[in-house]
């Protein structure tokens, strides 16, 4: 098996060990790339539905005006939470994963991703915000993942939470910066999770 499988194998794996068999699934392909899925998992006993990309920790992040590719870079999928199905996000979702290899432009926490587009059909949202790592998935080490002593000391796989965001929201982020957005979604009580939720106030 190849290291892209195996560490493809073992993400999967990964996820499916917290949130059980993935209930559907969809793969897309761009071009110039590689295929990327995106799989959901549930609706839990709260209703709860997570989408995750797979394919998007093939390759490490690297910006395109780099030298070099680092093996050992940053690398990460993305992950989504709804209250309920949303399943026209799946296509949309491998979208924003493939920026870094279409785009050149690695992923991080508090980067804001422009759909341009309604996140999923009817959706008040058209971009997203990329959350902190960690608190709904754990980090997957690669040498875990992959049986080969050159990943013994990579970044491992991160999976990045996604915000939702309308067009009003992401222009205040970009002014404000995403802690300031966090703070107004704090203050509010902003359900994150809830896809029929209001803009938060930003006056």
């Amino acid at each position: 098996m190849s290291d892209s499988a195996a560490l493809r194998r073992s993400v999967e794996g990964h996820v499916a060990a917290l949130f059980g068999r993935d209930t559907g699934r969809a793969s897309v392909t761009f071009l110039g790339t590689e295929q990327m899925d995106v799989l959901r998992f549930g609706p839990d006993r709260d209703g709860l539905v997570r989408y995750l990309t797979l394919g998007m920790s093939r390759e490490p992040m690297t910006a395109s005006d780099s030298a070099v590719r680092d093996p050992a870079g940053p690398r990460a999928e993305l992950v989504l939470s709804l209250r309920g199905r949303r399943d026209s996000v799946l296509r949309r979702l491998a979208v924003l994963a493939a920026v870094p290899a279409v785009e050149g432009r690695p992923i991080a926490p508090g980067a804001g991703l422009d759909l341009g587009e309604p996140l999923w059909d009817g959706a008040p949202f058209t971009a997203v915000l990329v959350g902190e790592p960690g608190g709904l998935i754990p980090d997957l080490p690669l040498a875990d993942a992959v049986d080969d002593p050159a990943f013994a000391a990579a970044a491992p796989v991160r999976f990045l939470p996604v915000l939702p965001m309308t067009m009003n929201e992401a222009a205040f982020k970009r002014v404000h910066g995403p802690e300031a957005l966090h703070q107004r979604w704090l203050a509010a009580g902003t359900d994150l999770r809830d896809p029929h939720r209001r803009e938060v106030d930003l006056g």
